[in-house]
């Protein structure tokens, strides 16, 4: 088995006030925990950047939002994917870097987790990669139905938008594990 660590859009642009409330604040510090046992271990190593492809965007290129965030900041030698959607897999050469490295088994983890962290994974699990899905090392944002589409929808909680998201991919499309069980799974 060979497994790799894919981060997905830690990127500055997730910091942005346009995305409201989040839930899971330590995200990116349970994703640098990840990223610092992969590096240490020598496994292969993944990072996602979305480039968004839509003007004025808090991710694309004009606004600054394309950086990634400091604490999972890829190394040289690192690979690194750009898409303008929301798997990891369209338009990039991901799938055939892990192939081409061996990788059967993925730890995924990134923003957001309802977006692209469960396409991604979706994508991942269709392909006939193993996955687990770093739940803690993912957050996601206040949605309000309230935007002229379902007037009569509650808001939800980034919290139970994230919990949705995990329990729908947990058991059909990855395992989720929190970061420190994944860690000691390593050691």
């Amino acid at each position: 088995m060979t497994e790799a660590l894919v981060l997905i859009d830690i990127q500055t642009g997730f910091d942005h006030p346009v995305w409201g409330t989040r839930n899971n604040p330590g995200a990116e510090e349970n994703a640098a925990r990840l990223l610092a046992a992969w590096r240490g271990a020598g496994r292969p190593i993944c990072h996602i950047r979305h480039v968004s492809v839509e003007p004025g965007s808090p991710l694309g290129p004009d606004t600054g939002g394309t950086e990634f965030n400091d604490l999972v900041a890829p190394l040289d030698g690192e690979a690194i994917f750009e898409k303008s959607v929301n798997s990891a897999f369209i338009g990039t050469g991901l799938e055939a870097h892990l192939r081409s490295v061996g990788v059967t088994d993925l730890v995924i983890c990134g923003l957001t987790t309802p977006h692209c962290v469960s396409t991604t994974i979706r994508m991942a699990a269709n392909l006939g990669f193993r996955v687990t899905l770093a739940h803690d090392a993912c957050a996601a944002f206040t949605a309000n139905a309230d935007t002229g589409w379902a007037d009569d929808l509650p808001t939800m909680s980034a919290d139970a938008i994230h919990v949705t998201a995990v329990s729908h991919l947990h058991g059909e499309f990855a395992d989720a594990r929190a970061t420190a069980d994944i860690l000691t799974g390593m050691a």
